[in-house]
């Protein structure tokens, strides 16, 4: 049980921090940016959540396999497919969990307005110091949000992990899909404590994103 715990928290931890990297360039130039191609590509980074995970992990298992494009410019490195290993789930979760990450961060870098840039673009700074030195500090609160929604919700997803990880022990087995080993298996006691324990970590999250946001919102006297 110790090792899917911390499977589970690696594959969470691993995930948010990836994700906070690729999300925000891609968050800011989605709210900064007046191109054409904006919601086209806003839309694409949406669609894991109306899309049955299944579909997504099928997908991308298909992207992993030994036969695909993909994997065929691996295969001078000596690897010839990413399917049912942890660097494969690590991937397939972030594209499942990509909307939680992009979608916080482009609301706060939406919300600090062109004001604080241009203030700072007169005061002699470049492009680069004003996202580093004004937008980032300004997005904080995007950034928290982020960073709690995808870690909550990559420890509770099932369906792409058990269809890219195949739920191998020790190496990606995570507390999802050992609940629906368990529920196979008519273990129905040990599923409920998991399930309770997920359960209560769900509230907790959720609790402090709302403590986060209002701690952050709320305007200093």
């Amino acid at each position: 049980m110790a090792l899917v715990l911390l499977t589970t928290i690696e594959l969470a931890l691993v995930t948010t921090i990836w994700l906070l990297l690729l999300a925000t360039p891609l968050a800011w130039w989605l709210a900064r940016s007046r191109h054409w191609a904006r919601e086209v590509v806003g839309a694409i980074t949406a669609l894991p959540l109306v899309l049955p995970p299944t579909v997504i992990g099928f997908y991308i298992l298909i992207a992993l396999g030994p036969d695909s494009p993909l994997m065929a410019l691996l295969h001078p490195f000596g690897i010839r497919t990413l399917a049912f290993t942890f660097s494969g789930l690590v991937i397939g979760s972030i594209f499942y969990s990509l909307p939680f990450a992009v979608q916080p961060l482009r609301t706060a870098f939406e919300a600090i307005g062109d004001r604080p840039l241009e203030l700072a673009a007169t005061m002699g700074a470049g492009p680069w110091d004003r996202f580093v030195h004004v937008a980032l500090p300004l997005a904080r609160r995007g950034f928290l949000s982020a960073a709690i929604l995808v870690f909550a919700h990559t420890v509770g997803e099932f369906g792409v992990v058990l269809m890219i990880g195949g739920n191998i022990p020790g190496r990606t087995e995570v507390l999802s899909t050992r609940i629906f080993q368990l529920v196979e298996s008519l273990q129905f006691g040990e599923a409920h404590r998991i399930a309770a324990w997920l359960v209560a970590f769900s509230f907790a999250a959720l609790l402090a994103l709302l403590l986060v946001d209002r701690r952050i919102g709320t305007p200093r006297p």
